[in-house]
C-alpha cells in the first residue's frame, strides 16, 4: 500500500466513507499495520478537535411535547384532513393552522443545524485530504528531466530534479566502473563556475544527488557522468571519458 492509498483509507475510514468492504479491511489491517493504525489515530484527533468546538446547546423545555403533538397529529385521521402536513425525514412540518411560518420551524431545529454542520466539517476534511493529495503528487512529480545518453546515443540514465530542489539519478542500464576507477556525476549552469560534482559511484545506480547549497536547478542545465580515478577527480574537475550526457528540460509542471 502506497502512502498515498494508505492516509486515504485512514481518512475515509474515521469520517465513516468506506463501503463494508474497505471498512472490513481496514480493520483487519489495523492490528498489523502498525502506520495505517497511526494516520487512524491521527485522523481521529483532527475529527475530535472540530467536533469539540460546536457547543452543547439544550433542548427546548417543549420540544418533546411539540414532538408528541406532531406525531398525533400524524396518527390521528382528523389530523390530516384538517391540513396538517406530514412530519417528513423525523422532521415535524408546521400545520397549516398554525401561526409559525416554514421559515421559523426550520430554524429552530436544532437537529437540522447540528446535521448541516457536520456535513460541512465531513466535507472540509474531504478538501483538506483532495488538495494534501493534490500537493504530494505535485511534490513527487519532477519539473525538469535530463535523459543522459552514451556514445551510442542510447539512453543509459535519466536525472529528476524536483520543485523543493532534490535531484535523483535514475540508471537505466547496467554499468560498473572498472578496478581503480568511480563513475562521477557533474552538473554544470554556469560555465565560468565549471562543472560540479554531485555524486561518485562505483555502479550506475538510482541515488539521490548531493545538490545542497547548489542552484535550483534550470532548463539546458547539462548533467553528466565520467570515469575518474578511484575517489573521484584529482582536481575538482572532469578529467576522464563522458560516458554520458544530457541537458534537462521542463516537464510542464513548473519550477
Amino acid at each position: 500500500m502506497s502512502p498515498d492509498e494508505r492516509e486515504r483509507l485512514a481518512s475515509e475510514y474515521v469520517l465513516g466513507l468506506l463501503d463494508a468492504d474497505e471498512e472490513r479491511l481496514c480493520e483487519e489491517l489495523l492490528p498489523v499495520d502498525a502506520r495505517l493504525a497511526a494516520l487512524v489515530e491521527e485522523w481521529r484527533e483532527r475529527v475530535a478537535e472540530l467536533d469539540a468546538t460546536a457547543p452543547l446547546v439544550a433542548p427546548d423545555p417543549g420540544l418533546w411535547r411539540r414532538i408528541e403533538v406532531s406525531l398525533e397529529g400524524q396518527a390521528s385521521p382528523e389530523g390530516a384532513r384538517s391540513g396538517t402536513l406530514e412530519p417528513l425525514g423525523g422532521i415535524a412540518s408546521p400545520r397549516r393552522t398554525a401561526g409559525r411560518g416554514w421559515a421559523k420551524v426550520w430554524w429552530e431545529n436544532l437537529a437540522l443545524w447540528r446535521g448541516l454542520g457536520l456535513t460541512a466539517c465531513a466535507a472540509s476534511l474531504l478538501l483538506a485530504v483532495g488538495l494534501s493529495h493534490v500537493s504530494r503528487q505535485a511534490a513527487q512529480a519532477p519539473v525538469l528531466v535530463a535523459v543522459l545518453l552514451s556514445d551510442q546515443n542510447q539512453p543509459a540514465a535519466v536525472v529528476n530534479a524536483f520543485r523543493d530542489g532534490r535531484t535523483e539519478l535514475l540508471a537505466l542500464s547496467a554499468l560498473s566502473a572498472p578496478e581503480g576507477k568511480s563513475l562521477q556525476v557533474w552538473t554544470l549552469w554556469d560555465r565560468v563556475r565549471g562543472p560540479v560534482s554531485v555524486g561518485l559511484l562505483d555502479t550506475l545506480r538510482t541515488v539521490e544527488l548531493k545538490v545542497e547549497g547548489l542552484p535550483l536547478p534550470a532548463a539546458e542545465q547539462l548533467y553528466e557522468i565520467t570515469l575518474e580515478p578511484a575517489g573521484g577527480s584529482p582536481t575538482g574537475r572532469p578529467t576522464g571519458p563522458i560516458l554520458m550526457k544530457g541537458n534537462a528540460s521542463p516537464t510542464g509542471t513548473g519550477i
